[in-house]
Formats: structure tokens, C-alpha cells, sequence
């Protein structure tokens, strides 16, 4: 225990040491913060739809005209009402135009858009550069409906509010959520597959990176000799977890702790992302570190079986595709976790770090398979972690080409 709490307590101080380390955590931190509290001190109303909470600026202000973008309309059908355009373009200053002059505007960048209406159905449209964004054909066309009814009834003598009345009738719902909402949760569940997919890579790779280097320039061959295998590969991988628990705590903890203080101003429209509930942020502590500790063994007996950093990707390319398989087949059945697949998924030591998180947010669980799933994965660490440090030890004193996993097994079980 003494010689494990000493690489336990050397690896620490490297990664908490390691100012790039500690500095990007900070910085990243910072950031999500101040993105976070942005609607406190700048108007994004145009974004959230909310004004800044106790602000000057939460009063509605009347927008002045020349702050507006201008948009040009020639009509050739006779159909255009002003007042329809208004409604559906809040924001925008309209002016009638002749059809020639309509689009020698939008060229100069004089209106940034225009609208030329040929027929009570057609009409062209005009924009000098069309963003991503850019819904104005979306909205024109439905005002271009809205004056096809408007001419249809005038021509029939109907009454338009009385028809649109019949045809958009108010209905009401009541909807009662008796145990998981699955739209809801299903963003922040995907980002979170994402969170303990990276850790698992990044920090497992450092692992076998930090094995790989003591084992080129020899120091391996000291420390085999100092100390035990297993104190060696349980205090690198221990000391990973730790690091990447604190990195991820701290950017994670002040990301949803900002947002829950500024979740008001952003008038809830990262709830998805953001508003996770205190269970499911438990269930991913449990099991994203459990995920992390059964890769983060292997990452570092796959890093004792190289004797050079550039060989690591070679070593572990099987580890990683199991990886990648479990990785996108989660994030595939997110739509579906109450199915088979998922279940099955949510007891193997391989997948469950993901899987069974996901399950307790957006499905149907008993607690009893919430038990089950992570005492398989903790025996499974524990039994990985004695595998691992056993290859860890075999592999350490061996130089030259990479040794095939296959390979070392099989030497591991002839020396027993």
C-alpha cells in the first residue's frame, strides 16, 4: 500500500504539476462561465427571447426605423397587404419598389433582400449573399397564402377570420409525464456519452504513453524492481481517474452551475443540454469512472507491450475499435433505450459506462438492475486491473518489436 500511495502521489503531481494541464482547465472553465452569464450584461434577446433580467433594457423599446433591415416588394398581381408583412416580419422596413429597381438594390447592397410578386402563387425572391440562416422565403411564402386566401374569400364574399377560425381551432392538452420524458433528456445524454468517450481516449493514451517513455529510456527497469506490478499500473491509472474526475468536475460543475444561475435569462433554452437532473449527473459519475478505470487498465498494458511511443497506436488499435464500436452503437440507440440491445449493453463491463446512464435518464429501470450492472463492472475493473498489471509486468523487461496481445496471453498463462 505504502509503495502504491508513492506512484499514486508521484503520477498526481505530474498531471497537477503540469501548468498547461491545470491552465487549460481553468481557461475552458472560465469561458463556459462568461458564455453563460453573456445574457446578464448583453441584450440576446434577439436569441433567447428574453430581455436582460433587471436591466435598463428590460422594458420594450421600440426599434428605430433606420436600425432595421430594409426589405424591397414590387407587386404585379395586386395582392400584397403591408399589414400581413408587418406581422410576419416584425423586424424588417418594407418599401414598394418597382420590379427593375427591386433587384439593382439588393446588387448595390442598398435592401438586403427583395420580393418581386408575378402571380397570386409566384414571386422571386433577391439576396446578394443567403445565410445559413436566411428563412425570409419560408415566412414570404406563407404571407403569400395568407393574400390568396385573403383575395379568394374577398371574391366569394366569406369572412377570413371565420374560416381560419374553423380550420385552426384552438385544442387544448393536457399531458402528464408519469415517468421519463425521452425528448427532453436525449441531448444531454448524447453530450454526456461524448464526455466519458473522450476521457476514456484522451486519458487512457496518456496512460500508455507514460508506460511506453518509462519503458524507453529504462526506467521501467528500476521501478520493476523497487516496487510491484500492480502498485506501478493501479497508481497511473488511479492517478488518470483522479485527473480526469477533476478536470471534468470542474468544467462540468461550472458550466451547470452557471447555467442554473443564469437559466432565467436564457429563458430555458438549454435545458436540454444543460438542466440535468441530480440522479442522472450521479449514475454518470459511477459509471463513467468505472468505464474509464476498465479502459484505463488495459490502455496500460497495451502501453507495456511496445517498447516505443510511435508503436502505442498499433498496440492499442483493437482496444480502441472496441471503443468506437460501443461508442456510436450507444449513441445510435439513444432513440431506443428500453430495447433488447440496450439492456444487454447496460450489463457488459465494456459498454455499461454509457449505456446504463442513458437507460436511468430516458428509460424504465429497476434498481436492482442498477445494482447488478455496476457490480459487474467493478468486479470486471478489479479483474481487468490484476490482467492488466500481470501483462504489465511481463511486458515491461521485453524490448524490440511490439508484442501481439494474442501473444502475451499466451506466455502469461505458461508462466503460471
Amino acid at each position: 500500500m505504502r509503495k502504491f500511495a508513492i506512484v499514486l502521489k508521484y503520477e498526481l503531481k505530474e498531471y497537477f504539476g503540469n501548468k498547461i494541464f491545470m491552465g487549460l482547465t481553468i481557461l475552458l472553465a472560465l469561458l463556459g462561465v462568461g458564455v453563460l452569464f453573456l445574457p446578464r450584461f448583453v441584450d440576446m434577446s434577439g436569441f433567447t427571447g428574453v430581455k436582460i433580467v433587471g436591466g435598463e433594457d428590460s422594458e420594450e423599446t421600440e426599434t428605430p426605423e433606420g436600425g432595421r433591415p430594409l426589405f424591397l416588394y414590387a407587386d404585379q398581381a395586386g395582392v400584397v397587404q403591408e399589414e400581413v408583412l408587418a406581422q410576419l416580419f416584425p423586424n424588417v422596413e418594407w418599401r414598394q419598389a418597382e420590379p427593375e429597381a427591386v433587384r439593382a438594390s439588393v446588387e448595390a447592397q442598398e435592401a438586403e433582400a427583395g420580393f418581386v410578386v408575378t402571380g397570386k402563387t409566384e414571386y422571386k425572391y433577391y439576396v446578394f449573399n443567403k445565410s445559413m440562416t436566411d428563412h425570409n422565403t419560408a415566412l414570404f411564402q406563407e404571407a403569400m397564402r395568407m393574400f390568396y386566401r385573403m383575395d379568394y374569400c374577398g371574391q366569394k364574399g366569406w369572412d377570413l377570420e371565420e374560416v381560419a377560425g374553423m380550420y385552426n381551432v384552438s385544442v387544448t392538452v393536457e399531458e402528464e409525464v408519469l415517468n421519463k420524458d425521452s425528448g427532453s433528456n436525449y441531448w444531454y445524454c448524447y453530450a454526456l456519452v461524448i464526455i466519458v468517450f473522450m476521457l476514456i481516449v484522451y486519458y487512457g493514451q496518456m496512460i500508455a504513453v507514460s508506460v511506453t517513455n518509462e519503458k524507453s529510456n529504462r526506467a521501467i527497469e528500476v521501478l520493476v524492481t523497487s516496487t510491484s506490478s500492480n502498485s506501478l499500473l493501479f497508481g497511473k491509472v488511479i492517478a488518470g481517474a483522479v485527473a480526469g474526475v477533476f478536470q471534468m468536475g470542474v468544467l462540468l460543475g461550472a458550466l451547470l452551475i452557471a447555467y442554473q444561475a443564469n437559466r432565467e435569462q436564457w429563458g430555458g433554452m438549454l435545458d436540454m443540454v444543460l438542466h440535468i437532473p441530480g440522479e442522472v449527473v450521479a449514475a454518470f459519475a459511477f459509471f463513467g469512472l468505472g468505464g474509464y478505470l476498465f479502459y484505463g487498465f488495459l490502455y496500460g498494458a497495451m502501453g507495456a507491450l511496445v517498447s516505443k511511443t510511435e508503436d502505442i497506436s498499433k498496440s492499442s488499435s483493437g482496444l480502441m475499435v472496441v471503443v468506437m464500436v460501443v461508442y456510436f452503437f450507444s449513441l445510435i440507440q439513444l432513440t431506443d433505450v428500453d430495447g433488447v440491445a440496450t439492456k444487454i449493453l447496460s450489463f457488459l463491463p465494456v459498454s455499461s459506462y454509457s449505456t446504463m446512464f442513458a437507460r436511468i435518464a430516458m428509460g424504465t429501470v429497476a434498481v436492482w438492475e442498477i445494482v447488478l450492472s455496476f457490480l459487474i463492472l467493478a468486479a470486471s475493473i478489479v479483474g481487468v486491473g490484476m490482467l492488466g498489471a500481470k501483462l504489465y509486468r511481463m511486458g515491461t523487461l521485453r524490448y524490440g518489436n511490439p508484442i501481439k496481445l494474442s501473444r502475451a496471453l499466451k506466455d502469461l498463462k505458461k508462466s503460471e
